[in-house]
Protein backbone atom coordinates (compact mmCIF):
# COMPACT_ATOMS: atom_id res chain seq x y z
CA UNK A 1 0.00 0.00 0.00
CA UNK A 2 1.09 3.54 -0.97
CA UNK A 3 2.37 5.79 1.99
CA UNK A 4 0.69 9.21 1.73
CA UNK A 5 2.53 11.74 2.97
CA UNK A 6 -0.06 12.36 5.74
CA UNK A 7 1.66 9.16 6.99
CA UNK A 8 5.32 10.37 6.31
CA UNK A 9 4.87 13.45 8.33
CA UNK A 10 3.44 11.68 10.98
CA UNK A 11 6.24 9.83 11.30
CA UNK A 12 8.80 12.36 10.75
CA UNK A 13 7.59 14.48 13.46
CA UNK A 14 7.99 11.18 16.19
CA UNK A 15 11.64 11.77 15.54
CA UNK A 16 12.99 14.94 18.47
CA UNK A 17 15.65 17.22 15.56
CA UNK A 18 15.33 20.20 17.61
CA UNK A 19 18.69 21.58 17.20
CA UNK A 20 21.00 24.25 19.33
CA UNK A 21 22.72 27.61 18.81
CA UNK A 22 26.08 28.25 19.41
CA UNK A 23 27.07 24.94 18.70
CA UNK A 24 30.74 24.10 17.59
CA UNK A 25 29.51 20.80 15.53
CA UNK A 26 27.58 20.07 12.78
CA UNK A 27 25.17 18.75 13.55
CA UNK A 28 24.63 20.78 17.21
CA UNK A 29 22.73 17.67 18.33
CA UNK A 30 23.43 13.96 17.47
CA UNK A 31 19.40 13.55 17.34
CA UNK A 32 19.34 14.92 13.69
CA UNK A 33 21.35 11.83 12.41
CA UNK A 34 18.15 10.01 13.74
CA UNK A 35 15.43 11.08 11.17
CA UNK A 36 18.68 11.63 8.76
CA UNK A 37 19.09 7.57 8.61
CA UNK A 38 15.16 6.83 8.57
CA UNK A 39 15.18 9.20 5.57
CA UNK A 40 18.30 7.50 3.93
CA UNK A 41 17.05 4.18 4.14
CA UNK A 42 13.45 5.06 3.05
CA UNK A 43 14.83 6.53 0.14
CA UNK A 44 17.05 3.12 -0.80
CA UNK A 45 14.13 1.17 -0.38
CA UNK A 46 11.73 2.99 -2.72
CA UNK A 47 15.18 3.66 -5.32
CA UNK A 48 16.31 5.84 -5.55
CA UNK A 49 20.06 5.77 -6.31
CA UNK A 50 23.65 7.36 -4.64
CA UNK A 51 21.77 7.83 -1.20
CA UNK A 52 24.16 8.53 1.41
CA UNK A 53 24.26 10.49 4.94
CA UNK A 54 27.52 12.42 5.43
CA UNK A 55 29.45 12.72 8.64
CA UNK A 56 27.54 16.45 8.86
CA UNK A 57 24.24 14.71 8.67
CA UNK A 58 23.40 15.66 5.36
CA UNK A 59 21.35 13.25 3.42
CA UNK A 60 21.73 13.34 -0.52
CA UNK A 61 19.60 11.15 -3.07
CA UNK A 62 18.89 11.54 -6.82
CA UNK A 63 16.13 10.31 -8.87
CA UNK A 64 17.39 8.84 -11.64
CA UNK A 65 16.70 11.21 -15.28
CA UNK A 66 14.06 8.96 -17.52
CA UNK A 67 15.30 7.90 -21.09
CA UNK A 68 15.64 10.20 -23.51
CA UNK A 69 15.74 12.77 -21.03
CA UNK A 70 18.87 13.19 -19.48
CA UNK A 71 19.50 16.20 -20.78
CA UNK A 72 17.18 18.28 -18.75
CA UNK A 73 18.42 20.82 -16.59
CA UNK A 74 19.40 19.16 -13.04
CA UNK A 75 16.57 20.17 -10.65
CA UNK A 76 17.59 19.90 -6.86
CA UNK A 77 14.75 19.64 -4.12
CA UNK A 78 15.69 20.76 -0.47
CA UNK A 79 14.47 20.59 2.90
CA UNK A 80 15.79 21.03 6.81
CA UNK A 81 15.08 18.54 9.24
CA UNK A 82 15.29 19.87 12.34
CA UNK A 83 13.03 22.13 14.06
CA UNK A 84 13.50 25.55 16.00
CA UNK A 85 15.23 25.43 19.43
CA UNK A 86 12.35 28.18 20.54
CA UNK A 87 10.14 25.44 21.38
CA UNK A 88 10.47 21.62 22.86
CA UNK A 89 9.91 19.02 19.68
CA UNK A 90 10.25 16.24 21.76
CA UNK A 91 7.15 13.77 22.31
CA UNK A 92 4.80 15.73 19.50
CA UNK A 93 1.44 14.91 20.24
CA UNK A 94 -0.79 15.61 16.84
CA UNK A 95 -4.03 16.14 16.41
CA UNK A 96 -5.96 15.67 13.78
CA UNK A 97 -9.23 17.66 13.07
CA UNK A 98 -11.33 16.61 10.12
CA UNK A 99 -13.58 18.30 8.25
CA UNK A 100 -12.93 21.83 10.38
CA UNK A 101 -16.01 23.56 10.66
CA UNK A 102 -14.82 26.96 11.68
CA UNK A 103 -14.55 28.53 15.13
CA UNK A 104 -11.59 28.13 17.95
CA UNK A 105 -9.73 24.77 18.61
CA UNK A 106 -9.44 23.26 22.10
CA UNK A 107 -5.58 22.57 21.39
CA UNK A 108 -5.50 20.88 25.29
CA UNK A 109 -8.65 19.90 27.66
CA UNK A 110 -6.28 20.16 30.85
CA UNK A 111 -4.82 23.02 30.34
CA UNK A 112 -7.37 24.99 28.34
CA UNK A 113 -5.00 26.22 25.40
CA UNK A 114 -6.91 27.14 22.52
CA UNK A 115 -6.20 28.67 18.93
CA UNK A 116 -8.65 31.21 18.36
CA UNK A 117 -9.74 32.98 15.26
CA UNK A 118 -9.62 36.33 17.26
CA UNK A 119 -5.59 35.42 17.22
CA UNK A 120 -5.20 33.51 13.74
CA UNK A 121 -8.28 34.75 11.74
CA UNK A 122 -6.62 32.72 8.48
CA UNK A 123 -7.75 29.64 10.45
CA UNK A 124 -11.13 30.31 8.61
CA UNK A 125 -9.71 29.76 5.16
CA UNK A 126 -9.53 26.24 6.25
CA UNK A 127 -13.26 25.48 6.96
CA UNK A 128 -14.25 21.91 5.22
CA UNK A 129 -10.66 20.94 5.29
CA UNK A 130 -8.54 19.17 7.54
CA UNK A 131 -5.95 20.43 9.90
CA UNK A 132 -2.71 18.46 12.15
CA UNK A 133 -2.22 20.53 14.78
CA UNK A 134 -0.08 20.41 18.53
CA UNK A 135 -1.62 19.14 21.95
CA UNK A 136 -0.48 22.81 23.34
CA UNK A 137 2.82 21.52 24.97
CA UNK A 138 5.20 21.10 21.73
CA UNK A 139 5.58 22.64 18.23
CA UNK A 140 4.36 20.35 15.54
CA UNK A 141 7.16 20.60 13.06
CA UNK A 142 5.76 21.47 9.68
CA UNK A 143 8.72 24.01 9.30
CA UNK A 144 9.93 22.00 7.81
CA UNK A 145 8.81 17.82 8.26
CA UNK A 146 6.35 19.09 5.68
CA UNK A 147 8.64 20.13 3.25
CA UNK A 148 10.28 16.70 3.76
CA UNK A 149 7.72 14.37 3.85
CA UNK A 150 6.47 16.41 0.24
CA UNK A 151 9.63 15.94 -1.62
CA UNK A 152 9.81 12.14 -0.18
CA UNK A 153 5.95 11.37 -1.35
CA UNK A 154 7.52 13.41 -4.89
CA UNK A 155 10.40 10.80 -4.95
CA UNK A 156 8.03 7.92 -4.13
CA UNK A 157 6.11 8.59 -7.29
CA UNK A 158 8.57 9.60 -9.31
CA UNK A 159 10.35 6.29 -8.54
CA UNK A 160 7.12 4.22 -8.88
CA UNK A 161 5.57 6.21 -12.13
CA UNK A 162 8.14 5.56 -15.20
CA UNK A 163 5.05 6.83 -17.48
CA UNK A 164 6.05 10.39 -15.69
CA UNK A 165 9.38 11.13 -17.76
CA UNK A 166 11.41 14.53 -15.98
CA UNK A 167 15.32 14.97 -15.99
CA UNK A 168 17.03 14.18 -13.30
CA UNK A 169 16.20 14.91 -9.47
CA UNK A 170 18.31 15.51 -6.63
CA UNK A 171 17.49 15.57 -3.01
CA UNK A 172 18.95 17.29 -0.34
CA UNK A 173 17.89 17.18 3.23
CA UNK A 174 20.01 19.54 5.79
CA UNK A 175 20.28 19.74 9.49
CA UNK A 176 20.58 22.74 11.74
CA UNK A 177 18.51 25.59 9.20
CA UNK A 178 16.93 26.81 12.28
CA UNK A 179 20.18 28.29 13.47
CA UNK A 180 21.50 29.34 10.90
CA UNK A 181 24.02 26.43 10.01
CA UNK A 182 21.85 24.61 7.34
CA UNK A 183 24.34 24.76 4.43
CA UNK A 184 27.42 25.50 6.06
CA UNK A 185 28.42 21.72 5.27
CA UNK A 186 26.29 21.14 2.22
CA UNK A 187 28.57 19.83 -0.80
CA UNK A 188 26.84 22.03 -3.58
CA UNK A 189 29.32 20.30 -6.20
CA UNK A 190 28.68 16.68 -4.85
CA UNK A 191 24.99 17.70 -5.14
CA UNK A 192 25.04 17.86 -8.73
CA UNK A 193 21.98 19.81 -9.18
CA UNK A 194 21.81 23.03 -12.01
CA UNK A 195 19.09 24.95 -9.60
CA UNK A 196 17.07 23.76 -7.26
CA UNK A 197 13.84 24.67 -4.70
CA UNK A 198 13.81 24.88 -1.12
CA UNK A 199 10.12 23.62 0.15
CA UNK A 200 10.21 25.49 3.65
CA UNK A 201 7.35 28.34 2.89
CA UNK A 202 3.90 28.60 4.47
CA UNK A 203 0.50 29.05 3.02
CA UNK A 204 -0.39 26.82 -0.09
CA UNK A 205 0.85 28.87 -2.73
CA UNK A 206 3.59 30.81 -1.53
CA UNK A 207 6.71 31.47 -4.13
CA UNK A 208 9.64 33.35 -2.57
CA UNK A 209 12.53 34.76 -4.02
CA UNK A 210 13.23 37.81 -1.40
CA UNK A 211 14.74 37.07 2.18
CA UNK A 212 16.03 39.02 4.81
CA UNK A 213 19.64 40.14 4.87
CA UNK A 214 20.78 38.86 8.27
CA UNK A 215 23.33 39.57 11.72
CA UNK A 216 23.25 38.01 15.15
CA UNK A 217 24.73 40.23 17.86
CA UNK A 218 25.89 39.47 21.06
CA UNK A 219 26.02 41.79 23.64
CA UNK A 220 27.86 41.23 27.16
CA UNK A 221 27.79 44.26 29.38
CA UNK A 222 30.23 43.56 32.50
CA UNK A 223 29.41 45.40 35.65
CA UNK A 224 30.53 45.26 38.96
CA UNK A 225 28.77 43.94 41.95
CA UNK A 226 29.08 45.54 45.41
CA UNK A 227 27.01 44.45 48.76
CA UNK A 228 23.97 47.47 48.05
CA UNK A 229 24.37 48.59 51.12
CA UNK A 230 27.68 50.29 50.15
CA UNK A 231 27.65 50.73 46.45
CA UNK A 232 26.87 53.99 45.82
CA UNK A 233 29.40 54.97 43.27
CA UNK A 234 30.57 51.59 43.09
CA UNK A 235 28.43 49.19 41.78
CA UNK A 236 27.50 48.87 37.91
CA UNK A 237 24.46 46.74 37.48
CA UNK A 238 24.89 44.81 33.87
CA UNK A 239 21.15 44.11 34.08
CA UNK A 240 20.71 47.94 34.36
CA UNK A 241 22.78 48.89 32.00
CA UNK A 242 21.69 46.08 29.45
CA UNK A 243 18.36 47.16 29.91
CA UNK A 244 19.29 50.81 28.88
CA UNK A 245 21.04 48.91 25.65
CA UNK A 246 17.74 47.58 24.66
CA UNK A 247 16.21 51.15 25.35
CA UNK A 248 18.27 53.02 23.15
CA UNK A 249 17.16 50.40 19.85
CA UNK A 250 14.68 52.33 17.63
CA UNK A 251 10.91 50.97 19.76
CA UNK A 252 8.95 50.45 16.13
CA UNK A 253 11.84 48.54 14.58
CA UNK A 254 10.82 45.80 16.47
CA UNK A 255 8.94 42.37 14.98
CA UNK A 256 5.87 43.28 17.01
CA UNK A 257 5.63 46.33 14.52
CA UNK A 258 6.85 45.25 11.79
CA UNK A 259 5.72 43.49 8.02
CA UNK A 260 6.24 43.14 4.65
CA UNK A 261 9.87 44.20 3.40
CA UNK A 262 9.95 46.16 7.33
CA UNK A 263 13.47 45.26 9.13
CA UNK A 264 14.02 45.03 12.83
CA UNK A 265 16.50 43.99 15.64
CA UNK A 266 14.76 41.35 17.95
CA UNK A 267 16.05 40.60 21.28
CA UNK A 268 15.54 36.76 21.60
CA UNK A 269 17.70 36.03 24.61
CA UNK A 270 18.43 38.13 27.83
CA UNK A 271 20.25 36.34 30.84
CA UNK A 272 22.57 37.85 33.77
CA UNK A 273 23.21 39.16 36.31
CA UNK A 274 24.79 42.05 38.48
CA UNK A 275 28.26 41.32 37.32
CA UNK A 276 27.47 40.13 33.65
CA UNK A 277 24.48 40.02 31.46
CA UNK A 278 24.31 38.87 27.79
CA UNK A 279 21.54 39.80 25.46
CA UNK A 280 21.34 38.20 22.24
CA UNK A 281 19.25 39.76 19.06
CA UNK A 282 18.66 38.87 15.37
CA UNK A 283 18.76 42.10 12.86
CA UNK A 284 17.21 41.57 9.51
CA UNK A 285 16.06 43.78 6.54
CA UNK A 286 15.18 43.41 2.89
CA UNK A 287 17.42 46.62 2.00
CA UNK A 288 21.14 46.29 1.82
CA UNK A 289 21.40 49.84 2.60
CA UNK A 290 18.78 49.77 5.39
CA UNK A 291 20.83 45.95 7.11
CA UNK A 292 24.08 47.91 6.83
CA UNK A 293 22.58 51.07 8.69
CA UNK A 294 21.66 48.68 11.58
CA UNK A 295 24.15 47.34 12.10
CA UNK A 296 25.93 50.68 12.37
CA UNK A 297 23.55 51.72 14.98
CA UNK A 298 24.25 49.10 17.33
CA UNK A 299 27.94 49.58 16.97
CA UNK A 300 27.25 53.48 17.51
CA UNK A 301 24.82 52.34 20.92
CA UNK A 302 27.78 49.80 22.18
CA UNK A 303 30.54 52.67 21.80
CA UNK A 304 28.06 55.02 23.62
CA UNK A 305 27.86 52.74 26.24
CA UNK A 306 31.40 52.25 26.88
CA UNK A 307 32.14 56.08 26.60
CA UNK A 308 28.98 56.48 29.24
CA UNK A 309 30.54 53.83 31.89
CA UNK A 310 34.01 53.41 30.81
CA UNK A 311 35.66 50.83 28.12
CA UNK A 312 35.15 47.52 27.91
CA UNK A 313 31.85 47.53 29.89
CA UNK A 314 29.63 46.69 26.40
CA UNK A 315 31.34 43.41 24.37
CA UNK A 316 29.53 43.62 21.15
CA UNK A 317 30.41 40.34 18.77
CA UNK A 318 28.47 40.81 15.46
CA UNK A 319 28.36 38.30 12.87
CA UNK A 320 26.49 38.43 9.08
CA UNK A 321 24.52 35.03 8.44
CA UNK A 322 22.82 34.78 4.96
CA UNK A 323 21.82 37.99 2.18
CA UNK A 324 18.80 38.16 0.36
CA UNK A 325 18.74 36.36 -2.70
CA UNK A 326 17.49 38.29 -5.30
CA UNK A 327 20.55 39.15 -6.25
CA UNK A 328 21.56 36.02 -7.04
CA UNK A 329 17.48 34.39 -8.52
CA UNK A 330 16.95 37.44 -10.73
CA UNK A 331 19.29 36.18 -13.47
CA UNK A 332 17.23 33.07 -13.49
CA UNK A 333 13.59 34.21 -13.19
CA UNK A 334 12.32 31.42 -15.10
CA UNK A 335 12.31 29.29 -11.83
CA UNK A 336 9.82 31.70 -10.63
CA UNK A 337 7.35 31.38 -14.05
CA UNK A 338 8.03 28.04 -13.82
CA UNK A 339 6.70 27.51 -10.38
CA UNK A 340 3.97 30.23 -11.07
CA UNK A 341 3.25 28.20 -13.77
CA UNK A 342 2.91 24.71 -12.10
CA UNK A 343 0.70 25.81 -9.29
CA UNK A 344 -2.10 27.57 -11.73
CA UNK A 345 -2.23 24.40 -13.16
CA UNK A 346 -3.25 22.56 -10.03
CA UNK A 347 -5.65 25.10 -9.22
CA UNK A 348 -3.71 27.08 -6.94
CA UNK A 349 -3.36 31.06 -7.24
CA UNK A 350 0.24 31.57 -6.60
CA UNK A 351 1.47 33.95 -3.81
CA UNK A 352 5.02 35.51 -5.02
CA UNK A 353 5.86 37.20 -1.47
CA UNK A 354 9.28 38.50 0.59
CA UNK A 355 10.24 36.03 3.28
CA UNK A 356 10.50 37.68 6.63
CA UNK A 357 13.47 35.32 7.61
CA UNK A 358 15.68 33.58 5.97
CA UNK A 359 16.01 30.09 4.11
CA UNK A 360 19.15 27.62 3.56
CA UNK A 361 18.42 28.53 -0.24
CA UNK A 362 19.61 32.25 0.46
CA UNK A 363 22.88 30.96 1.36
CA UNK A 364 22.86 28.47 -1.24
CA UNK A 365 21.94 30.97 -3.68
CA UNK A 366 25.28 32.95 -2.78
CA UNK A 367 26.97 29.26 -2.74
CA UNK A 368 26.28 28.64 -6.68
CA UNK A 369 23.12 27.36 -6.51
CA UNK A 370 20.06 29.34 -7.30
CA UNK A 371 17.46 28.30 -4.85
CA UNK A 372 14.04 30.39 -4.43
CA UNK A 373 11.82 28.71 -1.83
CA UNK A 374 8.31 27.11 -2.18
CA UNK A 375 4.91 26.47 0.23
CA UNK A 376 4.99 23.68 2.68
CA UNK A 377 1.37 24.42 3.51
CA UNK A 378 2.17 25.20 7.37
CA UNK A 379 1.25 28.27 9.74
CA UNK A 380 2.89 29.89 13.19
CA UNK A 381 6.50 28.03 12.86
CA UNK A 382 8.10 27.74 16.00
CA UNK A 383 5.37 27.20 18.57
CA UNK A 384 2.87 25.27 20.25
CA UNK A 385 0.24 26.89 17.65
CA UNK A 386 1.58 25.49 14.89
CA UNK A 387 -0.52 24.11 12.31
CA UNK A 388 -0.65 22.36 8.69
CA UNK A 389 -3.58 21.34 6.56
CA UNK A 390 -3.21 17.90 5.11
CA UNK A 391 -4.87 19.25 2.05
CA UNK A 392 -2.10 21.85 0.94
CA UNK A 393 0.33 18.98 1.48
CA UNK A 394 -0.88 16.55 -1.18
CA UNK A 395 -1.74 19.72 -3.65
CA UNK A 396 1.96 20.84 -2.70
CA UNK A 397 3.35 16.83 -4.21
CA UNK A 398 1.03 17.64 -7.24
CA UNK A 399 2.92 21.04 -7.79
CA UNK A 400 6.73 19.35 -7.44
CA UNK A 401 5.71 16.41 -9.70
CA UNK A 402 4.25 19.47 -12.36
CA UNK A 403 7.26 21.28 -11.79
CA UNK A 404 9.54 18.40 -12.15
CA UNK A 405 7.88 17.04 -15.50
CA UNK A 406 8.22 20.75 -16.84
CA UNK A 407 12.11 20.52 -16.01
CA UNK A 408 12.12 17.55 -18.52
CA UNK A 409 10.43 19.21 -21.18
CA UNK A 410 13.48 21.88 -21.13
CA UNK A 411 15.71 19.29 -22.49
CA UNK A 412 18.66 20.19 -24.71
Amino acid sequence: MKTTVLERFLRYIAVDTQSMPEQSTIPSTDKQFQLANLLAEELKAMGASGVRVSEYAYVYASIPASPGFETAPVLGLIAHMDTSPDCSGADVKPQIVRNYGGGDILLNPETGLTMKTADYPYLLDYVGKDLITTDGTTLLGADDKAGVAEIMALADYLLTHPEIHHGMVKIGFTPDEEVGCGTDRFDVEGFGADVAYTVDGGVLGEIEYENFNAASARVTVHGRGIHPGSSKNKMKNAILMGMEFQNMLPVFENPMYTEGYEGFFHLNHFTGDVETTVLNYIIRDHSMEKFQAKKDYIRRVADYMNQKYGEGTVDLVLRDSYFNMKEKILPHMYLIDLAKESMEECGVTPIVSPVRGGTDGARLSYMGLPCPNLCTGGHNFHGRYEFVCIQSMEKIVEILLRIAEKFGSRRS
